[in-house]
């Protein structure tokens, strides 16, 4: 799985730490889903999706490998 967080959350010029803040998890758990090493909840993705003002749908997309 593939995401963009990472990009969404530069354009509103927003730190690691501010989204997990609001979101409610470490900012090392920002950094590793932004880095595709973990794969959050649903919870947590619907979370993300909300602050980042984007649909889940666009910022993660499946891989041909998943």
């Amino acid at each position: 799985m593939t995401n963009l967080i990472k990009e969404e959350r530069l354009k509103k010029n927003m730190t690691q730490t501010e989204l997990a803040e609001l979101v409610n998890v470490s900012r090392q758990t920002i950094f590793s889903i932004e880095t595709n090493k973990y794969i959050p909840s649903i919870l947590l993705a619907l979370k993300i999706a909300k602050v980042l003002g984007k649909k889940v749908e666009f910022l993660f997309h499946l891989s041909d490998q998943d």
